[in-house]
Formats: C-alpha cells, sequence, structure tokens
C-alpha cells in the first residue's frame, strides 16, 4: 500500500459523515450483514461505534451540477488500454480508456491494482465445530472472535489501517464446501469420462488455495482410483497469491503429497494460448463478480447506446464521457444478447416510452439513462472456454443480487477497508487499487449467452439448492438445527454446464 497517500485518502473519507459520494455506514446488524455480499467485510463493532458525528473535513463533494470542462483534455489525450498499463509502476495520468479498461487497470493491474497489491483472504485457522454450536448467533460470535485474533496477528507484524480483508465460502466452511464440491466432481467424472479420461481440474482465481487442498484431500481419501488419475491446475493472475498456493502445498505432508498432481499457472485467462484437448472441469468461484464492465447509457428519445469512457486528468482525477462510437466488444456484447436472450432482463429502455421522454423533458432531466454495466469480460472468458477448452465442463457460483450498489443497472458495489472497517462509495471510479469493484451476475441473461457461445447444456440453481444436493449438511447443522452453510451466501447462485 502506499501508505502516506492512502492514509491521508481514507482518513479524509472517514471524516466527513453528509458526504454522499464517499460515505460510510455505521455497524450493521447481523441480519443485515447475512444480506450482505457474500465476500463479505467483517466490521469490528466496537470501532464502529464511536460517534463520528462532530467530526469536520475539507474534503469536497463533487456533483454533476457545474462539472468543469474537460472536453479539451479529452480531444488532446491518448486512448489507452488496460494492457498497454500493465507495464506501468504509477497511476496514470492524462490519458483516456474504456470503462471496462479503467476497471481491469484498478483491479489487476501487476504493481497497483487491487488483487496483485492489496488483498488478504481470511482464514480461520482450524474449522468450526458446527455441531457444538447452539445457534447461528454463535458461529457468528466465533467468526468475529476468529477475526480479530487473524487481524491483530497480522497487525502485530505489520500493522496495516487499510488492510484489504475478506472471506470466501470455502474458508468459512472449511472442508464440507470443498468436499461437496469434490463429489459433484466425482461423481460426474464417474458417469460421463471414467476410466478413458483422467480427471482434469482447472481453477480460476484460487485464493489461497484452500478448495484445491479440500477437494484433493478428500478424493486421496475417498476414491484412491480416481485420485491416481487426478490432475488439478490454478490459472493465477495474481504472481502474490500464485505464490502463496504454492507454499500451502509444502506446509505438512498431507499437502505435500498432492504436489505431483499440481500445477500452478501465473497468468491471466485472457492470454491463455494453449488448446486443451482432453475433457476437464473448469472451476470459477467468486470470479465473475471482478471481471471488466463496460458502462453503456442510452438516448432515451432514439434509444441510441452510448460509451462510456473515463479521463484521468493531470491532476488524477476522473471524469466520464459518453460517445456514440461503440468499440467491437461493447457491439458484439449487445448484438450476442439481443439475439441469445429469450428471457427479459432489467435495462435502462424497459418499460413505458412515453413515460420515459416525458420525464427526460422535464426541467434539469439528464440528457441520457441511467448506466447500464454490461459484462463483456465475462464474454471473453466465454470465447476463451470455446476456443481452447472445447470439452470443458463449468462450475460457477456468484452472487445475483448485491446490496448497496452505484447508481445503474446491472451496477457494482464500490468498497474498502479503513481501520477495520467498510467504506462504501458511489461511483467505480476512484483511486485505482484501493478499492474492490464487484458486479452482480444476472445468471438468466448468462446462461443464455454462454450457451449460445459455447453450445453447451446448463442448469441454474440456488447456493443452498446445489450444496444442499451435494453437501453432508449435517457436518454443519448448529444444535438449534440452523445451518450457517446454508443460510449464507442466500445472494449466490450455481450454474453447472455438461
Amino acid at each position: 500500500m502506499d501508505s502516506p497517500l492512502a492514509s491521508n485518502i481514507f482518513r479524509r473519507l472517514l471524516s466527513h459523515q453528509t458526504c454522499s459520494t464517499l460515505r460510510f455506514y455505521p455497524p450493521t446488524s447481523r441480519k443485515l450483514l447475512l444480506d450482505a455480499p457474500g465476500r463479505r467485510y467483517y466490521r469490528n463493532s466496537k470501532e464502529d461505534e464511536d460517534d463520528d458525528s462532530r467530526q469536520t473535513s475539507d474534503w469536497q463533494m463533487r456533483t454533476d451540477i457545474f462539472p468543469p470542462d474537460k472536453l479539451r483534455d479529452y480531444e488532446r489525450y491518448p486512448m489507452v488500454t488496460s494492457d498497454m498499463l500493465r507495464s506501468r509502476r504509477e497511476r496514470p495520468k492524462r490519458v483516456k480508456m474504456l470503462a471496462r479498461d479503467f476497471i481491469e487497470d484498478s483491479l489487476y493491474n501487476p504493481h497497483y491494482g487491487y488483487f496483485p497489491k492489496q488483498v488478504v483472504i481470511f482464514s480461520p485457522g482450524q474449522p468450526f465445530d458446527f455441531n457444538s454450536m447452539a445457534n447461528e448467533p454463535e458461529f457468528y460470535k466465533q467468526l468475529g472472535q476468529r477475526y480479530t485474533a487473524f487481524e491483530d496477528e497480522l497487525d502485530s507484524e505489520v500493522p496495516n489501517e487499510s488492510r484489504q480483508l475478506w472471506h470466501t465460502p470455502t474458508e468459512l466452511f472449511r472442508p464440507y464446501y470443498g468436499e461437496a464440491i469434490a463429489r459433484y466432481l466425482v461423481t460426474n467424472y464417474k458417469l460421463m469420462h471414467y476410466p478413458l479420461d483422467d480427471l482434469i481440474m482447472y481453477e480460476l482465481g484460487a485464493g489461497n488455495g484452500t478448495l484445491m487442498l479440500n477437494i484433493l484431500d478428500h478424493i486421496r481419501d475417498f476414491d484412491p482410483d480416481v485420485y491416481a488419475r487426478t490432475k488439478f491446475k490454478v490459472i493465477e493472475i495474481s504472481s502474490s497469491l500464485a505464490s502463496l498456493q504454492s507454499t500451502q502445498l509444502t506446509r505438512n505432508a498431507s499437502s505435500r503429497g498432492h504436489i505431483e498432481h499440481v500445477e500452478i499457472i501465473n497468468k491471466s485467462i485472457f492470454s491463455w494460448d494453449t488448446y486443451v484437448r482432453a475433457p476437464c472441469y473448469f472451476l470459477a468461484l467468486e470470479v465473475f463478480d471482478n471481471f471488466a464492465h463496460d458502462s453503456i447509457r442510452y438516448d432515451p428519445f432514439t434509444e441510441e447506446p452510448l460509451q462510456g469512457t473515463v479521463l484521468a486528468d493531470n491532476a488524477g482525477d476522473f471524469y466520464e464521457f459518453y460517445t456514440k462510437q461503440i468499440d467491437p466488444v461493447a457491439s458484439r456484447f449487445l448484438r450476442v444478447r439481443d439475439a441469445a436472450c429469450s428471457r427479459p432482463f432489467d435495462h435502462p429502455l424497459r418499460g413505458s416510452r412515453f413515460i420515459r421522454k416525458f420525464k427526460s423533458r422535464l426541467p434539469f432531466a439528464p440528457n441520457l439513462t441511467l448506466p447500464e454495466y454490461i459484462p463483456t469480460r465475462l464474454m471473453q472468458f466465454f470465447d476463451v472456454l470455446r476456443d481452447y477448452f472445447p470439452k470443458h465442463e463449468l462450475l460457477t457460483s456468484d452472487f445475483h443480487a448485491l446490496p448497496d450498489s452505484v447508481k445503474g443497472f446491472n451496477a457494482p458495489v464500490v468498497q474498502t477497508r479503513y481501520q477495520r472497517r467498510v467504506v462504501p462509495v458511489t461511483t467505480p471510479y476512484v483511486q485505482q487499487g484501493y478499492f474492490d469493484i464487484l458486479f452482480p451476475t444476472d445468471f438468466a441473461t448468462i446462461e443464455d449467452i454462454y450457451r449460445a457461445i459455447t453450445g453447451k447444456l446448463t442448469k441454474v440453481m440456488s447456493h443452498s439448492e446445489f450444496l444442499s444436493r451435494w453437501a453432508y449438511v449435517q457436518d454443519t447443522a448448529t444444535k438449534s438445527r440452523e445451518n450457517p452453510m446454508l443460510s449464507w451466501y442466500k445472494n449466490s447462485s450455481v450454474m453447472i454446464s455438461t
């Protein structure tokens, strides 16, 4: 973290209670936290109870009432892409780029991106003993205690007020979550490919490597014949996480036994250039939410789409521009969606055309609709699966809904952590690398697009439905018969393909 700059940014962020564009929410109740995004930041209630109402700040909220004229800068600054910025060690200024390139650069730039440089994934240590817990609130209490202890230990080594710490279902419900996925994979492998083909698995973005180890442990212990033919390959864009995954493989005798079955490939899936002929399973868990999106607005009268571009000026401030020149990637997505989707989807132009035009004629009405964020990077991921993994079977899980998103359709949640508190903001165009930008996935639309691109058959189900079918749910049940593994992540869905 660029400590002096980051600390100054976050202190000013948190010291202004009335700033609507950069706002901090006080602590949430347990119910609200359970309804929050599945990749939850844990909020320390003791620190969040402090009254900040008397604090003041020189932070100036930017509004759209009298925006500065940046048209001359827009015409003069060069257009860049996230690929062109990958070798840069400093955040760019005096440039413009498409919204998807800005988001990609913010999240994945090797030198200042959020995932390569900021992310720490929570590990609870020993698995939770759910059967000994009285109820779900006790699980929540134990999770809070382990979260605090985990971060206290990190701070004892290297204090960090802006540590980006979050967790996943793989970590919270280890090893039961990974075992459920292993049962699904092995069962389908035996039905479809055994004994003619090996069991080959690819995991996109493996985090701490916990899911990989849980799956391999389960197969080794319960299906040794299948394990002998198992290969697990991780595709990891972050060098730091790839190194962590390699370390996890050598941490004890049990994990070292998997080394011959594992390959960690440190590269972006969008740079993949190896044709895989063999049947394989492709795991993409909580990955789609961080794929870059394009921003599209529409003329309310002509219904013509305009594509969003982000300008970074000489001071490093960001400004949005919209142009009628739609680039080939976004244009293709709109065409594919229109052709492939048989079910209605949320869209700025849905509803009465008369009412939309009437509202646009009102005084001070905007001349464009709210933005629609379209998953162009996800479409390109499907292209990679079709072109290089023609015999793949996909297993993906992600969020179909997210609270506290920015304004727009299919809009992201943009948030960071400072002093162990969550700081949501109202725009994705913020200092690159300091903020998580995560989008909901419209599974009905994505399912149709995936089918059209790959030709595969698919099934979408709820997160709890998948786990009820493949997990031993009694392992995560409390004495009150509440089951955190089924009740958490209610805003998630699972899609499988054959």
